[in-house]
């Protein structure tokens, strides 16, 4: 059965340096990239995609709102919304531009996506509401979406469990002891994430094979492949890991997290950016927004005249 395996370029340093990092370490696994033009990013962003497609081959270019008589996605949906510009409860822009166009690109095909939150992060990534597309964590030495994790380790399933380990745990010292954490059933004190990282202490490579295994069972993309290359990898990547991969492999870190050292009353610090994404987005701390005044100071008017419209 065809599974598509599919990685969004974002324009920041995770998703570039996990697309880097799986050619070089899984050559061999066919990856379609994509970006999301939202007509909105830095000019930074777009010298980071482009090394990229040099790097990597063809990035595929998602539009939202291709048919719209407005050629700014964003624009055509702020107009959708009557001027109301996306805020941290109610992020329309990444829906509209992004998650909704990813998801239609996909279709009806079962889809791996491949995200890059790092090993150093404790937060979920996006995880699709279509039962064909399934978010896989490279970096993290969990790779599994919280969505499997708790289908995995439900009590539903504990026989099932059981009896995975059973034929993968090899003979040794700590047998019985794997086999019985992974009899325990979960409860207020032995919680999901806490059995979850036991079994992890005890091998990664093994609860990989146990999840693979049980995936099998269910409709999940990763269940309908023969193999999966990641069941064997234990690496863990962090910021630092990051920024190496994205020197050295030629594509370069995007000039907005270069830091820029400054004074204040005797007191000395740094400032950059933190993330990629939208010129104007709300999610800017007050820094960057110096960042932003200083660097780029007409989009800087641009987005503070947004701001004021709305307000």
């Amino acid at each position: 059965m065809r599974v598509r395996h599919i990685l969004g370029i974002s324009g920041g340093k995770d998703s570039a340096a996990l697309a880097i990092y799986l050619k070089q370490k899984y050559p061999n696994l066919k990856i379609e990239y994509y970006n999301s033009d939202t007509k909105c990013e830095l000019e930074e962003t777009e010298k980071l995609i482009n090394n990229l497609e040099a790097y990597l081959g063809k990035i595929v270019r998602l539009k939202a709102a291709e048919e719209s008589v407005i050629d700014n996605p964003f624009e055509h949906y702020l107009k959708a919304m009557g001027g109301f510009l996306p805020s941290p409860q109610a992020r329309w822009c990444t829906k509209k531009m992004k998650l909704d166009r990813f998801e239609e690109y996909v279709g009806d095909d079962y889809a791996v996506s491949y995200v890059g939150i790092r090993g150093d992060e404790d937060r979920d990534g996006y995880i699709s509401s279509k039962p064909n597309i399934q978010a896989v964590f490279p970096f993290r030495k969990n790779i599994w979406s919280i969505d499997v994790i708790n289908k995995f380790l439900h009590k539903e399933n504990l026989e099932l469990i059981v009896d995975i380990y059973e034929r993968l745990t090899p003979e040794g010292f700590l047998h019985d002891e794997i086999i019985e954490t992974v009899k325990k059933p979960i409860t207020k004190q032995f919680y999901y994430s806490k059995k979850m990282n036991a079994l992890l202490d005890y091998d990664v490579r093994l609860f990989n094979h146990a999840v693979f295994d049980f995936l099998k069972t269910t409709d999940y993309p990763v269940g309908k492949l023969d193999s999966f290359p990641l069941l064997d990898n234990t690496d863990v990547l962090v910021k630092d890991d990051i920024f190496r991969l994205l020197r050295e492999s030629g594509v370069g870190v995007p000039a907005y997290y270069e830091e820029i050292p400054f004074e204040v009353d005797g007191q000395t610090g740094t400032y950059c950016r933190s993330r990629s994404g939208c010129y104007f987005c709300f999610f800017q701390q007050k820094i960057e927004w110096i960042w932003f005044y200083e660097q780029h100071p007409e989009l800087f008017k641009i987005a503070n005249y947004r701001y004021q419209m709305a307000a």
